[in-house]
């Protein structure tokens, strides 16, 4: 297949582009081109995909069989895209959150679950319904917190800044609180499964891992990983209404159950996650978080030093 991925060359689009390219598919990539290809001789067109005149310019004399949306948030980012191969592509698979749904008493969330209308997410949402509407042959993804070596969120190197430096680790609420992780690389091997499966057309998956995890059991799993003792980690609860942090982020997670069911996923797909959190979180620290020296690098804990005298634990 000649396939289109848009990014493709931060973490999910760069372990996707891999295993697309080890499989012998013909990658394309459409981004800004400030960062260099995953793979060695890949081609690139370079772009602005916020430009619709810009992207129906570089692309619509083009041909793809299939085309990986990884980095629309918003309807404005996909739209255009999403014209310009009306009935020109054989698959459309788009990268949406879990983050749509609406928060709910019932867990895990499935894919047929009620969405939240206010959620920070809702571009994601309304893109999976304009690309239903217009016909496209697509498939939408819903991951939970994706984790891994190269993320650029301060995810899981939130909780290991503070391990390796023996600090407390500042957790809103009680630390029951249940959530979930998916490593990019499971990530990035179910999106290859959903490539050429005529089941797919047309569904919504959630992708993550298939366990389940409280605030407090990942803070112990990050150490573990990291090769600390998880029951000499100082857990400090605190209530996040006694603080006032304004736009600082006092912690990498909502506050709230947030994990799905991937039974839908294992079962069409014959995809099944090959890393436990611990592994992961292994892959993470080891392959990532030191190599790229965060143990040496300077840290602002001016947030948790807030926390931390507040709670008496300073």
């Amino acid at each position: 297949m000649r396939i289109l991925i848009m990014g493709g060359t931060r973490f999910i689009g760069v372990y996707l582009t891999r295993l697309l390219v080890a499989q012998g598919h013909e990658v394309v990539l459409f981004n800004r081109g400030n960062r260099p290809a995953p793979v060695a001789g890949i081609a690139q067109i370079t772009g602005d995909r916020t430009n619709p005149n810009n992207l129906k310019e570089k692309l619509a004399q083009e041909h793809f069989d299939a085309i990986f949306d990884n980095n629309g948030r918003e309807l404005s980012d996909t739209q255009p895209l999403a014209e310009i191969f009306q009935n020109r592509v054989q698959h459309f698979i788009y990268m949406s959150s879990a983050g749509v749904y609406l928060p709910s008493d019932q867990m895990p969330h499935q894919e047929g679950d009620a969405v939240d209308p206010k959620s920070r997410h809702r571009g994601k949402h309304e893109t999976e319904a304009f690309i239903a509407k217009l016909g496209l042959p697509f498939t939408a993804i819903r991951p939970t917190y994706i984790y891994g070596p190269q993320n650029y969120n301060d995810l899981e190197n939130w909780f290991f800044d503070r391990i390796v430096r023996d600090r407390p680790i500042p957790i809103p609420g009680n630390g029951l609180h249940i959530t979930q992780f998916g490593h990019v690389s499971d990530l990035a091997q179910a999106m290859c499964q959903i490539l050429g499966s005529t089941q797919a057309i047309g569904e919504i998956y959630n992708v993550s891992g298939d366990r389940y995890v409280t605030f407090d059991g990942l803070a112990r799993a990050c150490a573990v990983a990291a090769g600390k003792s998880s029951e000499a980690l100082q857990i400090v609860h605190y209530d996040p209404k006694k603080f006032d942090f304004g736009k600082r982020k006092a912690f990498p997670m909502r506050l709230q159950h947030f994990f799905t069911a991937v039974d839908k996923a294992k079962a069409q797909l014959n995809w099944q996650p090959k890393y436990d959190l611990i592994s992961g979180l292994k892959d993470s620290f080891h392959n990532d978080y030191l190599t790229s020296g965060g143990d040496t690098a300077e840290v602002d804990f001016s947030v948790d030093d807030e926390i931390l005298s507040v709670a008496g634990n300073k």
